[in-house]
């Protein structure tokens, strides 16, 4: 039994949750999503407060059971608070500047490196700290870690990009032996 599926989603103020057949639609401050449901996959909507149930125990059935809930859920939370994911770069001379709807990162190489960011999310950068924020939890995720791939963290010293409070474990260099 899926104890996330079956856990209700509460709707808080100001989004509007609408259910028209296998689709449902939620809207709010931060704009609109929808999802197509499964077929397995029953909704109940009561006022404020939304119940998934599956039709049968299939191994299909259970799985999308707290998948379909927890994606519902992360819509709802983005349309109503939004998402955030923080960066931080580290390195000498390394920098980040947001250019309109670009982001300008300066991080070692012998050119700079754009990043046209896409419809939805919003980045904020003062030069060694990056945040990128939007209303689609899975956007928002894919661009943070792009924005991570251009200069991943290195071992030794531990420079480049890398996600706030991430741990990076430090190698030990070459020693010289007598």
């Amino acid at each position: 039994m899926s104890r996330v599926g079956n856990n209700p989603i509460t709707i808080p103020e100001g989004v509007k949750v609408n259910v028209d057949g296998r689709i449902i639609g939620v809207s709010g401050k931060n704009g609109t999503h929808t999802h197509h449901l499964h077929k397995n996959i029953k909704i109940k909507l009561n006022e404020n407060v939304i119940y998934f149930e599956r039709i049968n125990d299939s191994s299909v059935s259970k799985s999308m059971h707290g998948t379909t809930r927890q994606i519902i859920n992360n819509m709802v939370i983005g349309v109503s608070g939004g998402f955030k994911k923080d960066l931080e770069i580290v390195g000498v001379g390394y920098q980040a500047s947001v250019q309109g709807s670009r982001l300008k990162l300066q991080l070692g190489y012998s050119h700079d490196i754009f990043f046209d960011f896409p419809d939805g999310i919003t980045i904020e950068a003062d030069r060694t700290a990056i945040s990128v924020k939007g209303n689609d939890k899975q956007l928002v995720g894919s661009v943070a870690s792009k924005i991570r791939s251009f200069r991943k963290p290195e071992p030794y010293k531990g420079k480049g990009v890398r996600y706030k409070d991430e741990y990076i474990k430090i190698k030990q260099g070459k020693t010289v032996g007598e």
